[in-house]
């Protein structure tokens, strides 16, 4: 049963909106995921794991940019997540952000769907 968006954050560059369907917290962020906008993403996917929700789907499909500080919140994430049994799903990432997870070799860790309906029927 999908919630609607439960919260929302936006600092210039990047708003994050956070919903619950099912098993799934789904986080989407919107814009820039870097240094100055990092915290917007790490604040709801800590909050969801600390409310006990560890399968975490992160809706990339309007995500424009991600440097390695956006990709170390979705690491750290993953490890607490995997830590309390769940796992952190990306779905629909573009190709500049896709590059990110290639060249990093992350997406090697990640399960990645190419759709956010294919991550919540996994």
């Amino acid at each position: 049963m999908d919630r609607g968006t439960v919260g929302s954050a936006n600092r210039g560059r990047l708003l994050v909106e956070v919903r619950t369907q099912g098993t799934s917290e789904i986080v989407t962020p919107v814009g820039e995921l870097d240094h100055h906008t990092a915290e917007l993403l790490r604040s709801p996917l800590e909050t969801a794991l600390a409310e006990g929700r560890s399968r975490l789907v992160v809706d990339c499909s309007r995500l424009e940019f991600c440097d390695s500080t956006g990709l170390n919140v979705l690491l750290a994430a993953r490890l607490k997540a995997e830590a309390d049994g769940g796992g952190v799903h990306l779905a629909a990432m573009g190709p500049v952000v896709a590059r990110v997870f290639e060249i990093t070799g992350a997406e090697a860790v990640f399960t990645v769907h190419d759709s956010l309906e294919a991550a919540l029927a996994d």
